[in-house]
């Protein structure tokens, strides 16, 4: 029993405890994680080009004209930047505290993600085509642009959303059910002679001609149809603006919550615009923002 809790002892601490790290690798960390010195900005910098040119290859590499004229150089190109990423997740791997931790992170995932269907290609045709998930990897964009500042305005946007989620998803319903009566009304009126084969298929119509895109694939051709197409119409252009409104509204008592919540600490007049540097009423500087 001792020595069980002197081996549970040892895990606890190892846990807690810093793993040490050499110099190179504090060197290397520097370089590959590190966005303030002049070769972390440089090897961000030149990785977000990589990608950028990576996912091009993936993306001319679908193009048939292009594939057949230069389809083996579009291949050799994106082994070349498979075994580049290969080798840059494994240096850093080799350059963190706790490499499992990075491997199960949200970046590390990402660059897993964006080097195995190259390898997956060679026993699954056409797996290659995922790479386009390397354009996630140019999230890092955020860090050597320093462009973390505005997440606080994206926060806002976010709580926006998610105050108004309820309300959305009534309107949703509310066009579902709109959706579904023209489409049964357009396949009574219709018929499979005008295209209108299924329920369904007409409801895909209602959907196509209330959102104002109207592909042209399914169209009425008799008076009433084109009665009830015009109605459908008119319909979408006067509900379109709803959920903008019922978005901007929320987004409007967000920001009105933050101005109330900024008060003076010279008078304590609130009311104050988020971005206000002084008191509008006494001038004294206002606090900065959490």
């Amino acid at each position: 029993m001792a020595e069980t809790r002197t081996n549970k002892f040892h895990i606890l601490r190892s846990e807690h405890e810093q793993v040490p790290l050499k110099p190179w690798q504090l060197m290397l960390n520097d370089v590959i994680f590190g966005a303030e010195s002049k070769a972390g900005k440089t090897f961000d910098v030149l990785l977000i080009i990589a990608i950028i040119l990576s996912v091009l290859a993936v993306m001319l590499e679908s193009v048939t004209r292009i594939s057949v004229n230069y389809g083996r150089w579009l291949y050799y190109l994106e082994w070349v930047f498979t075994i580049a990423f290969t080798i840059e997740y494994l240096l850093r791997l080799s350059c963190v505290r706790y490499p499992i931790r990075y491997v199960f992170s949200f970046y590390g995932i990402v660059d897993l993600l964006s080097v195995i269907p190259t390898y997956l290609s060679i026993f699954v045709a056409g797996a290659n085509t995922l790479l386009v998930i390397r354009i996630l990897r140019i999230l890092r964009v955020f860090r050597v642009l320093k462009l973390f500042s505005y997440m606080h305005e994206a926060e806002q946007l976010a709580l926006a959303m998610r105050s108004s989620k309820r309300k959305i998803f009534v309107f949703l319903y509310f066009v579902s059910t709109i959706v579904v009566v023209f489409g049964a009304i357009m396949y009574l009126v219709e018929g499979p002679a005008n295209g209108f084969t299924s329920i369904p298929k007409s409801v895909y119509w209602a959907i196509v001609t209330l959102t104002t895109v109207g592909y042209g694939d399914i169209a009425p051709s008799t008076p009433f149809g084109q009665l009830i197409a015009s109605a459908t119409m008119i319909t979408g252009y006067a509900i379109i603006a709803v959920p903008t409104g019922i978005y901007t509204a929320e987004l409007t008592q967000v920001m009105r919550n933050k101005r109330d919540a900024r008060g003076c600490t010279g008078c304590g007049k609130t009311g104050h615009e988020i971005d206000a540097k002084f008191c509008r009423l006494c001038g004294h500087p206002m606090p900065e923002q959490e």
